[in-house]
């Protein structure tokens, strides 16, 4: 994972509906350049293109050199490329010739142009990693509310990379706009709505299965309400909730730096759980409990090597943030000793 700094987030990312989910929380003004990244409504393809996918990359050579008797000696390794960014000059990656490029604009933009609609919009798209890893997510215009109110927008995101650090991935998702954090909208069954594809010489044989993806966004918002209804209404008495802090953040009975680190993300999350306006509303529930491990995650978790927005960023567009709300749910059903997902189901 880059450093990359607010900077670079305000420059190469772009993100819409500012009046329906408000300015990102790594916004800053001051470092937004010439052009502002946030838009009132949707991003038009055309900005995404033009602005972030303006570069195409391009295949160099591995060499190298040493020195001999005779002078410097250059070899070449014909089993092996480079993937360049041109207009900066950096290598993004070093392969085998089996390495096949997803171009951003094609495997990100074109794929997802497809189902945009009266209904559907690019809500943001960014570049990391100095443009060696990129996406675009496909929202729907309106924020949907729950019955329990949890305002959330549901989205598809695409996300692919030059680095071999990530397959090209298609997979739904909920943005919820109380704490903009990211949700699993898919908890029951986590690997139905995520599709990913290897940078192989086959991958172009698999477009059909982005088109099979791409029709799925307008259900992520059913799947997503109905996990948030049923997850609200399986009750976590506060014995239940010291119970999962106990097997979610064990602390070690040695006094040291372990056991302080574990005790002070226990109160952190104690604090979520009973005092915050992004949790509380919903402690005493699973959905509770779900939220204020995310919301840590997001805000509160130490971040090293990177800065939070961009790790926040990359959890979403790799899937981790299914993993964490899978492990979350996992680890309270064995608390509450009941399944919680087929409910969800």
């Amino acid at each position: 994972m880059s450093r990359e700094s607010l900077t670079w987030l305000n420059q190469n990312t772009l993100i819409g509906f500012t009046t329906k989910r408000g300015t990102a929380w790594h916004y800053r003004a001051s470092h937004q350049g010439d052009e502002p990244n946030h838009y009132s409504g949707p991003i038009p393809v055309a900005d995404v293109k033009r602005r972030l996918f303006h570069w195409q990359p391009v295949e160099g050579t591995v060499e190298t050199s040493y020195l001999t008797g005779d002078g410097v000696t250059r070899l070449t390794d014909p089993t092996r490329k480079t993937i360049i960014r041109p207009d900066t000059g950096h290598i993004l990656g070093i392969f085998k010739q089996g390495f096949q490029i997803h171009e951003y604009n094609r495997w990100l933009v074109d794929h997802i142009e497809t189902i945009l609609d009266a209904d559907l919009a690019i809500g943001s798209a960014g570049l990391l990693r100095g443009g060696a890893l990129a996406w675009v997510q496909v929202e729907l215009p309106d924020t949907c509310t729950t019955p329990e109110g949890v305002a959330f927008r549901p989205f598809l995101s695409a996300a692919t990379s030059l680095d071999g650090s990530l397959s090209s991935t298609y997979q739904t998702g909920a943005q919820l706009i109380v704490c903009d954090n990211t949700l699993s909208a898919a908890l029951a069954s986590n690997n139905a709505k995520r599709v990913k594809i290897r940078h192989s010489r086959k991958s172009l044989d698999r477009i059909v299965d982005v088109r099979d993806a791409l029709g799925i966004i307008h259900q992520a918002a059913d799947n997503f309400a109905a996990e948030v209804q049923q997850l609200c209404l399986v009750e976590v008495s506060n014995a239940h909730w010291r119970a999962f802090l106990d097997q979610h953040v064990p602390v070690p009975q040695e006094r040291g730096r372990g056991r302080t680190l574990a005790e002070t993300k226990r109160l952190a999350l104690s604090r979520l759980w009973t005092q915050d306006e992004r949790v509380a509303p919903w402690s005493g529930t699973a959905f509770g409990v779900l939220q204020a491990v995310n919301t840590y995650t997001h805000h509160g978790q130490i971040v090293r090597g990177a800065v939070r927005a961009e790790r926040n960023m990359h959890r979403m567009v790799t899937g981790d943030v299914d993993d964490l709300d899978l492990t979350t749910v996992q680890t309270l059903e064995k608390v509450l000793n009941r399944s919680i997902l087929s409910a969800v189901a």
